[in-house]
């Protein structure tokens, strides 16, 4: 057998070779840009060759803080074809945080869009390693900045070899570029990603019993390309040649309706927020989104009444996808199986709210206090990861003694795994509310909440009790024409959940805090309740 390395120049070369005149539309703040995939190459190329005269070598990490567009998209090739380490950040972690990823993943180069560039000025004196600056603009000029030496990512590109060779001499195994866990408690946890991890995660997002992504599709992330290698769709659509729609900095769900309509889209992946919003506007305002084959739904669990309503309302098939960091991220998908396909629809939407079977190449189990679950369906465990695009350990980090045991990865996430081999996430384990010795899951409250036509968006957290140790308590957002009182809500969730797990009390907020990647902050939630004085 021929020992070929699987690298991610190799999936580039492929889109140049095969696909050179398949496009990637890209929005920024000033324009729409259309490059094709030999543009996209010969551009991907001159930022190399810019990147190692600025003094990047193998094994240095150039850090981007930067939207979904086609400087992004190059970074994503250009950085690990040289042997370096792309380092994407989001731009949405606090400030000692953003210092903290920076300075802890040592980058040497920062590529930085030029509406963050007041972040990266405030922090800049905590910079340790960074030596470059580089600002993506669609301007001529540079722009005003305390940030030294600032250079502009064009004229790079202008100076640059667009015929430049990626090396050839990198080994699969060797890392090719990293992420941090968005923190809820401590500093963020960096996860470094290899060529042979990336190239074989791209390979099965083509599957057809996964994404089914291919040179037939016009893909567009709505996940920032800074959250987990914005679900690795950037890397995959170009291996495929899929058309890539990038919707760049600011968007809304309007714009997003927009662009679906106007592309032609047929894939889109994003967290439940972003379709929360895009059913909002659909509910005024007509699109057409005939093309859409796909929404793919990832970060957190999207309740099945949210399913029904894009398949059923809109004839738009909607799909769960399952990850974390730590696993590249795609680790199980919800599609049916054809026995399933066969049920009654009502069968068919329970199975598609969860988060689906592990897809091929990654093992998992689920793991309590009395040894692995069954797959029944019922009990309860952690979930527990292996695969070739799994991360073994954190980046220099303490913290995975307790994440990477026996060659596992422990999740954190408490799941259910039933007969046909779906998973279900419950809820994480710090989440769950433990009421009488019994748990509750915030999870499935959360969503049986969101299917009544008054909710835009539910959390449930638990707060201490006297009697029960802890009670749950559900913060719900109206839409803005709708009402419901405390006693319609609980009244609407009695037939689906045994009394015990109904909801003390309905705060009714005007809109739950999220963390940087979308996804509701419980925390936050119970602090503010604990500052309240019913809940103490």
């Amino acid at each position: 057998m021929m020992n070929t390395p699987l690298t991610i120049s190799s999936m580039l070369e492929r889109a140049e070779r095969y696909f050179p005149n398949k496009t990637v539309v890209s929005r920024t703040h000033d324009n729409i840009y259309r490059y094709t995939y030999e543009e996209i190459g010969k551009r991907t190329r001159a930022l190399a060759s810019a990147l190692t005269k600025l003094g990047l070598k193998r094994g240095e990490r150039v850090g981007t803080i930067a939207w979904n567009h086609h400087r992004h998209l190059e970074a994503y090739f250009a950085a690990p074809g040289i042997g370096s380490v792309l380092h994407m950040i989001n731009m949405r972690l606090p400030p000692d945080h953003l210092a903290f990823v920076i300075n802890h993943a040592s980058d040497r180069i920062l590529l930085i869009d030029e509406d963050v560039l007041p972040l990266v000025e405030a922090i800049w004196p905590q910079l340790e390693t960074v030596h470059t600056f580089v600002v993506m603009t669609d301007k001529d000029q540079l722009p005003s900045s305390t940030l030294e030496p600032l250079y502009s990512y064009e004229a790079l590109l202008a100076e640059g070899d667009d015929c430049f060779a990626f090396y050839d001499d990198i080994d699969e195994n060797e890392q090719a570029a990293m992420c941090y866990t968005s923190a809820t408690t401590g500093m963020p946890k960096g996860v470094e990603y290899s060529h042979r991890g990336i190239v074989l995660h791209s390979l099965v997002q083509g599957h057809v019993d996964t994404t089914a992504i291919s040179e037939n599709d016009v893909c567009m992330p709505v996940v920032p390309m800074f959250h987990v290698n914005a679900w690795g769709l950037p890397f995959s659509a170009t291996f495929y040649g899929a058309t890539q729609v990038l919707p760049g900095p600011a968007f809304t769900p309007q714009l997003l309706a927009e662009l679906i309509e106007k592309e032609r889209v047929t894939f889109t992946g994003g967290v439940p927020t972003v379709w929360l919003g895009l059913l909002q506007v659909l509910e005024h305002h007509h699109y057409d989104l005939s093309s859409l084959r796909a929404v793919i739904c990832g970060g957190s669990a999207a309740p099945q009444s949210m399913i029904e309503r894009f398949e059923r309302k809109l004839n738009v098939p909607f799909y769960h996808a399952y990850g974390l960091t730590e696993t590249a991220p795609l680790v199980s998908f919800s599609r049916l199986k054809s026995h399933q396909k066969k049920g009654g629809k009502g069968e068919q939407y329970q199975a598609k709210a969860k988060q689906g079977m592990a897809v091929p190449l990654i093992d998992i189990k689920g793991v309590n206090a009395n040894g692995e679950i069954p797959w029944n369906g019922e009990e309860m465990g952690e979930l527990l990861i292996r695969g070739p695009w799994v991360a073994d350990r954190y980046f220099h980090d303490e913290r995975s003694t307790e994440a990477f045991k026996d060659g596992w990865f422990h999740t954190g996430d408490v799941v259910t795994i039933d007969e046909e081999g779906a998973i279900k996430i419950v809820d994480r384990t710090k989440d769950l509310i433990k009421s009488g010795g019994e748990w509750i899951s915030s999870v499935d409250l959360e969503n049986a909440i969101m299917s009544h036509e008054a909710v835009l968006e539910a959390a449930v957290v638990a707060v201490p009790h006297d009697k029960w140790q802890e009670r749950p308590v559900a913060c719900v957002v109206l839409k803005k024409d709708k009402q419901a009182t405390k006693e319609e809500i609980v009244d609407y969730l009695k037939p689906q959940f045994a009394k015990w797990w109904l909801p003390d009390e309905v705060v009714f907020m005007e809109a739950l805090p999220k963390t940087s990647v979308g996804k509701f902050l419980k925390r936050a939630l119970r602090k503010e309740l604990f500052n309240q004085s019913r809940f103490l």
